[in-house]
């Protein structure tokens, strides 16, 4: 088969490889679309990831296809079915699994090989983080559970209510899905990016102010924009330090935090302690999600809550990967390509 082989910094070749073989509890899965990430163009800018995947290796991990062997231990997949699978599992027996922390599992199981014909989900990933596809579900559209099984944790973390505001920081494809399902949960949504194309997005999925961060005071923006007290929940899906700190306060008294976005290795933030002690200020970090998550994440792409047409702008063959990482690489923030082996 053709698949992509990260070999290291920006060092990708599309080229043939061995199908992979299945194990009695792996299946073996046609892909029929794998999105891009910014996940993936980090891991292409860098070269590797320290938890996800060290090269050299079979690269991407959002995708959809169609069950074509199964091993002989598996009995709920069958050859024909239209399936979604999440790139991780966890253990399910260590201290955090056991402490309901399942994305924090000492043993979390990493899969990768999405962008490639075909690709082997291991045990563990089929019993735990494998679904079927309802028929009236795109591969695209469910292509995106992955991700958005972070934005729901994250949001979850948050304890969002219908009738709070809050200030979605950061408009790439994650923000942008932070801002659809705050709406979805009946949250007015302050949406702020770094351009106007990325604003005027936000506001069709339903943004209800948005503000461009062309050198604004965005705080007192959007402390104007709530009468002055700040907003109940601010997500930070940039990964910034100056922006961690601009969250904090963008928040009202008694309000959340929650630094989605992950900062480079060793970064140090400053935060005002008579702040958020005084203001009762609740800080969060998120990250990646738990089977549950990525669950119900399906189901909210089966109700029609979040489409690909709303994230996915580029259609492209496996061949064309390279320049395609390279062209997300220099154009920060835009939206997903689904890549058609």
């Amino acid at each position: 088969m053709m698949a992509a082989v990260l070999y290291g910094k920006e060092d990708l070749k599309v080229e043939p490889v061995a199908v992979p073989s299945i194990e009695p509890g792996d299946i073996l899965v046609r892909v029929k679309a794998a999105l891009t990430c910014g996940t993936d163009v980090k891991v292409f800018r860098r070269g590797y990831h320290a938890r996800m995947i060290v090269p050299p290796a079979l690269f991407g991990h959002e995708l959809a296809g169609d069950v074509v062997a199964v091993g002989s231990a598996v009995t709920n997949f069958r050859v024909g079915q239209r399936v979604v699978a999440a790139n991780s599992a966890p253990c399910g027996d260590c201290f955090y699994c056991r402490k309901n922390n399942e994305n924090l599992c000492e043993d979390l199981l990493f899969n990768n090989g999405a962008y490639a014909e075909y690709v082997r989900l291991p045990a563990r990933i089929v019993e735990k983080n494998t679904y079927v596809i309802p028929e009236h579900v795109s591969y695209q559209d469910a292509a995106l559970s992955e991700p958005l099984a972070c934005v729901m944790r994250g949001l979850e973390e948050t304890n969002l209510r219908p009738d709070d505001t809050i200030a979605v920081i950061g408009l790439g494809p994650i923000g942008m899905m932070f801002v659809r399902l705050a709406k979805v949960r009946g949250a007015r949504v302050i949406a702020i990016g770094r351009r106007k194309a990325q604003a005027d997005r936000a506001a069709r999925l339903g943004a209800d102010d948005v503000l461009v961060s062309d050198g604004n005071d965005i705080v007192s923006e959007v402390r104007r924009l709530t009468g002055g007290h700040g907003v109940d929940v601010a997500i930070e899906a940039v990964g910034v330090p100056e922006i961690w700190e601009q969250a904090v306060r963008m928040v009202r008294r008694g309000g959340t935090v929650n630094f989605f976005g992950g900062c480079p290795s060793n970064t140090v933030v400053s935060l005002d302690t008579q702040l958020l002690h005084y203001s009762e200020i609740t800080c969060k970090a998120s990250f990646h999600f738990t089977p549950r998550h990525v669950k119900a994440a399906l189901d909210s792409v089966s109700r029609g809550e979040i489409t690909a047409k709303d994230f996915v702008n580029r259609v492209e063959p496996l061949e064309n990967l390279l320049e395609v990482m390279r062209h997300l690489m220099s154009h920060n923030g835009h939206l997903k390509t689904a890549i058609i082996p």
